[in-house]
């Protein structure tokens, strides 16, 4: 175990957040402070039996302005740096971690080591700060090897509130509670207690040839369409009307289902007719799109919309841009979003 210990290192990678906040003792405003304050806030940090490194953003950034750019730049830094960690850590704000979870998981093909994005919903310097017990335990899961001296978890994940999470299976569903992220449709890949408890054969299983491939080409001409009673047709219309658009993540009813008014389904027709490729994904937390199971769903699938299965928005949103960032043509981005490539959706 000590050869195991001696090999391992992990780099911590801190864009912002709430987890790096502290209140300004003056205005009691929540203001980004630098890596070596966090480390004084948290001295439990040198006691990891392995090598922790720290790449700071400068300066650190609001989730909310969390764009392609910066996906790019996170793949760039730990292609960078991926021969010399074992294992990364991202600290992120929690209001698009799972979409920048997704992005990562499809950008990071071949990826063979941990990579862990984590946060708070109080700032460290809080006495109930949820970011202590968060970054310890990501930090552990990132070092942790199996006998062979593999990491336990060689993917894109999101630990939070003591549960490793698929990254492109989770989604923020909390804005308050110390639990912010669920995955309803894929089980946890480990749960933190007094021992931290892997899930057996839910987790991606390595191969001797697997080598990372870094991807940075991304397309953001997509766009949300999410039905409620009463959505008039101008709405839909002004949507699938705009210019340059490839394609639309449809959020609709239960299991994939949707009202059959005649203007409806010749709207997204022509559009499909027209190369943009609709996804659909259900609204529902949890549970799968089935568009042949009821008449209002199987209408879709006429029209040409392609079945989301059981991903998240998210994940949707984020394979689309990287599937039309690779110059896939609608018929091949429609196939391929029926395909799990990263372990996002369940046939």
């Amino acid at each position: 175990m000590q050869n195991i210990l001696d090999n391992t290192s992990v780099l911590l990678i801190y864009t912002g957040g709430t987890i790096g906040m502290i209140e300004n003792p003056e205005t009691g405003a929540l203001e980004n402070f630098n890596l070596e304050q966090l480390q004084k806030q948290i001295p439990e940090l040198h006691k990891f039996s392995f090598h922790i490194d720290t790449y700071q953003f400068d300066p650190p950034m609001d989730s909310s302005d969390i764009d392609p750019d910066i996906w790019r730049k996170l793949v760039h830094i730990i292609s960078e740096h991926y021969d010399n960690y074992s294992g990364f850590i991202i600290l992120h704000g929690t209001d698009t971690m799972a979409y920048t979870a997704s992005a990562l998981s499809f950008m990071l093909e071949g990826l063979s080591k941990p990579v862990i994005l984590t946060g708070s919903q109080l700032p460290i310097g809080v006495l109930r700060t949820d970011g202590k017990e968060n970054l310890l335990t990501s930090i552990e899961i990132a070092g942790a090897k199996n006998e062979e001296g593999q990491p336990m978890v060689p993917e894109v994940c999101i630990f939070f509130e003591n549960h490793l999470m698929r990254g492109n299976r989770t989604t923020k569903m909390n804005a308050e509670n110390f639990n912010a992220f669920r995955s309803f449709n894929y089980p946890a890949l480990a749960a933190a207690g007094i021992h931290i408890k892997y899930g057996s054969g839910i987790r991606k299983m390595l191969t001797k040839d697997e080598v990372l491939c870094p991807h940075y080409l991304l397309d953001t001409n997509i766009a949300i369409l999410k039905l409620f009673p009463g959505i008039q047709e101008s709405v839909v219309a002004s949507i699938l009307e705009i210019k340059g658009l490839k394609a639309v993540v449809l959020e609709t009813y239960g299991s994939g289902n949707a009202p059959r008014k005649e203007w409806f389904a010749r709207r997204l027709r022509e559009a499909c007719d027209q190369g943009i490729v609709i996804v659909n994904v259900t609204q529902c937390n949890a549970g799968t799109v089935e568009m042949d199971r009821y008449e209002t769903g199987y209408q879709l699938l006429q029209a040409g919309v392609v079945c989301g299965y059981d991903s998240t928005t998210e994940s949707a949103v984020t394979k689309l841009m990287f599937l039309l960032g690779h110059g896939y043509d609608a018929a091949e981005v429609r196939k391929r979003m029926g395909q799990p490539i990263a372990g996002e959706i369940t046939t």
